[in-house]
């Protein structure tokens, strides 16, 4: 399983993923993001699915990249020529697959700005090679692992949230899902992109380095609980015997 998250915000964009790869009864340490950039051309991608079909899906698009790269001014057409190589996987790989019991799984976040774009823009990706733009009303998507991290995100993040306070609530999503699943986990790969720069700046971060603030949000959460009104409780609690 994967956590792959990708935010938009007025301020830019946030990429986060984990970097384990199950395979079979072996767990390995993978990245999961790559970052295409130069001039203005900024573009990352992470992905979420079968190893197998990432990384020859990835093979063909690099490829396609290497060779047509200065005719894509817009994210949305570069979002096109990965789901073409989606498809082509497909072609060449889903019977295959199904055949010996694995399913044709590939989910793909793609981020940036390319010269041509009003604004920074975020798409996700199907395994069917169609895919939908993230906006404002719901300005993040996670692949992978979803179901731990969507709270904290549903009731915090907006679209006009600050890139910081995005990026610590990401954070947070990630560390419910950590807490949750076994086949999540550190090293954690963060990318950021503030709009109209055209440069994206990475950083790693290894579980030590990211402890204290697990940490605080661990105590702040035990403080808030214990600071709720307790009025409804009572009502209940009163009535067990002494």
């Amino acid at each position: 399983m994967t956590f792959c998250l990708g935010i938009k915000v007025a301020d830019g964009l946030i990429g986060i993923a984990d970097t384990r790869v199950t395979s079979g009864t072996a767990r390995l340490t993978a990245r999961k993001v790559t970052i295409h950039q130069h001039g203005k051309h900024s573009v990352f991608l992470m992905t979420s699915g079968l190893r197998s079909v990432r990384d020859k899906a990835l093979t063909y698009f690099n490829h396609v990249l290497a060779e047509n790269d200065e005719k894509y001014g817009k994210v949305y057409e570069l979002v096109n020529a990965v789901a073409r190589q989606v498809r082509r996987v497909a072609e060449e790989d889903q019977v295959a697959l199904e055949k010996a019991g694995l399913h044709f799984n590939l989910h793909a976040l793609v981020g940036g700005q390319l010269e041509q774009d009003t604004e920074h823009r975020l798409y996700m990706i199907y395994p069917q090679g169609n895919w939908v733009e993230v906006g404002t009303a719901t300005p993040y998507y996670i692949i992978g692992e979803s179901g731990y991290g969507r709270p904290i995100l549903e009731r915090t993040l907006t679209y006009e949230s600050p890139l910081e306070y995005a990026l610590k609530v990401g954070f947070l999503a990630f560390n419910a899902t950590i807490r949750c699943s076994i086949d999540v986990d550190y090293p954690l790969d963060v990318v950021l992109y503030k709009k109209g720069t055209f440069d994206i700046v990475e950083t790693r971060f290894d579980e030590s380095e990211l402890a204290p603030a697990a940490h605080d949000w661990q105590r702040h959460l035990c403080q808030s609980v214990e600071a709720m009104d307790a009025s409804w409780t009572q009502r209940l609690l009163s009535r067990l015997p002494p």
